[in-house]
């Protein structure tokens, strides 16, 4: 038992040290990067009323984070970006297995989709608010177009690349199509479809923050125009930077999640190294 306690806290000491160690190097670049911006915005290189320094910035931050403004506006824009993302999800992992698993099928929706594929979701916002007004059902539309041809077209290209020797195993147990979908399409595919809903996951968030500049009263976007429209740069920058980290740390859950619902990623990825 003694040996298998060091054995596991050499594992988790090894693994914080691994961590921290990529935590610095990380960390290296926007120091060395924040360092200038501050000594040239000390020494008057650049204007402060375009450029403020970054200690300027943190003061900001501070002041709009003690007063909850900032906590405010972040959160109504996850909760846009968790509404179209979830709806994304629903919609395009479903019809991804089902254009993936029926040729004929993609034959013919792949034009259109091919096609609508090359329309940002930005030129998209007139139109949608025009069709559902202005409030939350607009940017919700956006949030969806944006996401949703990142996960559709991984999880095609996951289903289409599902071994042959697989689907034969299910056919001769006699699997009906939502058990081979659900016992051999998905789990096959579900590496690449996580990299859809990464890929899906950051599209949808720059589109919200497109469509809150735009035309949205609240959110993260929102702050940005009226810190514009105020000449407020240093609040500009802690919007910016909010949207930044937020995206940040959204990433990192969703590898989390990964991770945790896919144990067997880590042992392909040291074989494939192998």
């Amino acid at each position: 038992m003694s040996i298998n306690r060091n054995n596991t806290s050499e594992k988790i000491s090894s693994s914080i040290k691994d961590i921290s160690r990529k935590i610095i190097r990380g960390l290296v670049f926007p120091v060395i990067i924040l360092a200038i911006w501050e000594m040239a915005a000390r020494q008057g290189v650049v204007d402060p009323y375009f450029l403020p320094s970054p200690s300027s910035i943190s003061h900001t931050y501070i002041d709009m984070f003690g007063s909850g403004l900032l906590q405010q506006h972040l959160l109504i824009s996850l909760q846009r970006l968790c509404y179209g993302f979830l709806i994304a999800v629903a919609v395009a992992i479903p019809m991804g297995v089902l254009v993936g698993k029926t040729r004929t099928f993609r034959h013919y929706v792949n034009p259109t989709l091919s096609f609508l594929q090359q329309i940002p979701p930005i030129a998209w916002i007139p139109i949608f608010m025009l069709w559902l007004g202005i409030d939350e059902a607009s940017k919700v539309a956006v949030i969806v177009y944006a996401a949703f041809f990142p996960i559709f077209l991984n999880t095609v290209q996951g289903v289409i690349s599902v071994d042959p020797k697989l689907i034969e195993v299910g056919r001769s147990f006699m699997l009906t199509t939502g058990e081979m979908i659900r016992r051999v399409y998905i789990p096959s595919a579900a590496m690449t479809i996580f990299v859809g809903l990464r890929l899906g996951l950051s599209n949808c968030w720059r589109a919200l923050v497109g469509a809150e500049l735009i035309a949205a009263s609240s959110g993260l976007g929102s702050l940005i125009m009226d810190a514009r429209n105020f000449s407020q740069a240093d609040k500009i920058f802690v919007g910016i930077f909010t949207i930044g980290l937020a995206g940040l740390l959204i990433d990192f859950l969703l590898r989390r999640m990964e991770s945790k619902l896919m144990p067997w990623k880590k042992m392909y990825k040291v074989g494939g190294n192998t």
